[in-house]
């Protein structure tokens, strides 16, 4: 077979030369004898494949490497999980029999996900002849052994393709439990059903809340590990949602799973072959009898939401100029229009939000967060041109309010900040830099900017205002209004009109030295001149960009009118002297110690949004890394770096009950109800910008600073579903 492999490769370059030679004939016939000449001389030599070989005691090595290293996500018997990929069956034989071992080679030395060099390239040559022992090769001589050397000539032999096990099981019964899916309408995204967790953040508005109630302060010490699943291993922010009893889980890479969130057990699987490396992301939508999925190469997906059968496939279209644009945020769903934000980081031009038809899979609009000259907006880039501008990426869900039919985003700040230092003094021309950092309101319908705000202009320093935007009804100045509240990585929050975008309050968490004033009519903050970045001198600028507050979303409690918020403690040196740089004016940059930390990186903040007054905080040595839960019980869910998933008084802040995972929490916690049992589930391994960061510095700093470190190894990505003892 691996003969006739390489006599096929020999055939497509002989097609290839024919090719080149009919050009070459229809351009001018005297050139036929120097074409074939060329041709022939090209053609590749036929040459003998050679097959891996190993010894017995490579075998016996590489099953240690194995156990130590491979089986907690891959099986101990190389079977894999319900969304693992096994190493001994069918679908692994079919896709490895006398391939290049090159191309085997680079796979393996992936892994695992996140540690790569923990294992030695001589370890590596004992895992390639363990997995080939258990796919039907023998071993050969002692003397025999595997030439990692990545030889282009080198293949791996034929493998058995009959072996009994089978990756990706699906449940028995599970065309009933999808059978007994009941079509989402948008009447129940507007008013979810309690026992349902249908949205990125549970609802429309984005409060992060639940109304069960079963889990509470006198039973959240009964909550035991239901179940748990474990999960491939990778950068990801997964939001899981639920649906008469049937959990989906976007994964790494570009995988949906329906799942049966009794049990765990496996519904159905899709997986998107993208066509570049896959990249983290924040979640799916449901609406109608439909799953939506963003992928790594521009793709939104409409699934089945019984089968996971492929409805439509939307690429969203890019400047063919360009590479590196994301899709991060789940896609956010009003009536008929999948909205979906991009991510644009360096690249020219900058982001945008596509609408598209949710039945059709087509484009119904476009707005690009970053104004073109002559467009409102236009001229508060300090003159430069389109080609200079960046940024302005979108990275979380949306908010949507039905009374206003308004939805409303983040926009992130530009990296390019060189150009926007110091204004051209033209009439006319500001440096402000719209619409970065800013909320945006947008008719859902047509993608028309009905208002912005922007919290702070001209971004020196990456303290985005990207995050979630929450739709809370307040008191304000003895009035009723509905508020757009969101805070940006400075640890203040910002409330401005639902409506109009008119500036309501403004609450500083304390946590930064960058604004020395904000304006109570405008909002308009003051920057204290000495931590604009210089080259010639030090300086200490708090927050830093990993952000007092971040990408975990913020939760409110609509009962008790609290706000309970994840933040991190941390700061930054600035100047000629650091550790890296990540803006336009060669500043270097460096982690710093908060002012005052005392060894807690971490907090939890309550606030009363109708008061404006601070209430209580949970301080601790570890960085914030999950989102907040709050629920009708009387609960605060969090989690945190050192693998805490702990459950909060949410009135005194009193820890209630926590348990230890066995690897970094990094989603959004939901909680659900079936049949009479309330779950909690939180997904942990499977990290991305926030967890990584936090993880930096607190590895920087936890030894000096006399903070606990968890030396503890990884058990690798998995979700985990709590519920009460039954």
């Amino acid at each position: 077979m691996l003969k006739r492999k390489i006599e096929r490769r020999g055939k497509k370059l002989r097609k290839l030369e024919g090719r080149q030679l009919k050009c070459l004939m229809n351009f001018d016939g005297g050139l036929l004898s120097i074409a074939l000449s060329l041709s022939l001389m090209a053609l590749p030599e036929i040459v003998t494949a050679q097959t891996v070989t190993f010894s017995e005691a490579q075998v016996q090595e590489g099953k240690q490497v194995y156990d130590l290293n491979c089986a907690s996500c891959h099986g101990v018997n190389l079977e894999g999980a319900a969304v693992i990929p096994g190493l001994s069956d069918t679908t692994f034989a079919s896709k490895w029999s006398e391939a290049p071992l090159e191309q085997f080679a680079y796979d393996l030395q992936r892994m695992p996900p996140g540690n790569q060099g923990a294992i030695s390239e001589e370890n590596y040559r004992q895992l390639v002849a363990y997995i080939l022992s258990n796919n039907g090769v023998a071993s050969a001589t002692d003397d025999e052994t595997i030439d990692l050397g990545l030889q282009a000539d080198l293949y791996l032999p034929q493998l058995i393709e009959n072996l009994p096990v089978e990756n990706f099981v699906i449940a028995e019964g599970a065309a009933q439990i999808l059978n007994n899916y009941t079509t989402v309408t948008q009447d129940m995204l507007l008013n979810p059903p309690e026992e349902d967790w249908l949205l990125w953040q549970g609802s429309y508005d984005n409060h992060g809340f639940s109304r069960l109630d079963k889990i509470n302060r006198q039973t959240v010490t009964d909550l035991e590990l239901s179940w748990r699943m474990p999960l491939q291993t990778g950068v990801n922010n997964p939001g899981p949602i639920v649906h008469d009893g049937v959990m989906y889980l976007f994964t790494f890479p570009d995988t949906v799973l329906a799942i049966d969130a009794r049990n765990g057990a496996l519904l159905w699987r899709y997986e998107h072959q993208s066509e570049v490396a896959a990249s983290q992301k924040k979640g799916i939508a449901l609406f109608g009898d439909t799953v939506y999925m963003p992928t790594s190469d521009l793709h939104v997906l409409a699934l089945n939401a019984r089968s996971g059968e492929l409805e439509w496939d939307y690429e969203i279209k890019t400047d063919e100029k360009y590479e590196g644009y994301h899709l991060r945020m789940a896609p956010f769903i009003v009536g008929d229009t999948v909205i979906q934000g991009i991510t644009s980081l360096r690249i020219p031009e900058g982001g945008w939000i596509e609408g598209i038809d949710r039945k059709t899979g087509t484009q119904k609009w476009r707005f690009y967060t970053i104004p073109r000259p002559g467009e409102p907006g236009g001229n508060t880039w300090n003159g430069i041109p389109m080609e200079e501008r960046s940024g302005g990426s979108v990275w979380n869900a949306g908010a949507y309010d039905p009374e206003l039919n308004l939805v409303y985003f983040g926009v992130a700040p530009t990296y390019n900040t060189a150009p926007l230092l110091y204004p051209v003094n033209i009439d006319g021309i500001t440096n402000d830099a719209l619409y970065t950092n800013a909320t945006i309101a947008l008719n859902p319908d047509s993608g028309e900017l009905v208002w912005h705000y922007q919290h702070i202009e001209n971004d020196q320093w990456d303290l985005d205002w990207a995050f979630e935007r929450q739709i809370i009804n307040i008191s304000f100045e003895g009035e009723q209004r509905k508020a757009v509240i969101n805070m940006g990585k400075l640890g203040i929050l910002d409330a401005v009109d639902a409506a109009t975008g008119e500036f309501l309050f403004s609450m500083d968490m304390g946590l930064q030295n960058v604004v020395t004033a904000i304006n109570p009519e405008t909002g308009y903050k003051t920057i204290n001149p000495y931590t604009i970045p210089q080259l010639e001198e030090q300086r200490l600028i708090c927050s830093n960009h990993y952000g007092a507050k971040s990408w975990p979303p913020a939760a409110f409690n609509p009962i008790t009118r609290k706000l309970f918020l994840p933040l991190n403690e941390g700061c930054l040196e600035v100047g000629p002297d650091g550790r890296y740089q990540i803006l336009t004016t060669n500043i270097q940059m460096r982690e710093a110690l908060f002012p005052g930390s005392n060894g807690n990186m971490g907090r939890i903040q309550a606030l009363d949004l109708d008061t404006q007054e601070f209430d209580w905080r949970h301080r601790q040595p570890s960085p914030v890394i999950s989102s907040i839960l709050a629920t009708a019980g009387g609960i605060v869910f969090a989690g945190d770096l050192n693998r805490h998933f702990r459950a909060f008084d949410d009135d005194t802040g009193e820890i209630l009950w926590e348990a230890l995972l066995d690897d970094v929490p990094s989603s959004t916690i939901i909680t659900y109800e079936i049949e009479g049992i309330q779950y909690v589930a939180i997904v942990a391994g499977q990290t991305g910008y926030h967890v990584n960061d936090w993880a930096r510095m607190y590895g920087i700093f936890a030894e000096p600073e006399g903070m606990p470190v968890n030396d503890a190894p990884k058990g690798g990505a998995a979700i985990w579903v709590y519920a009460l003892e039954h």
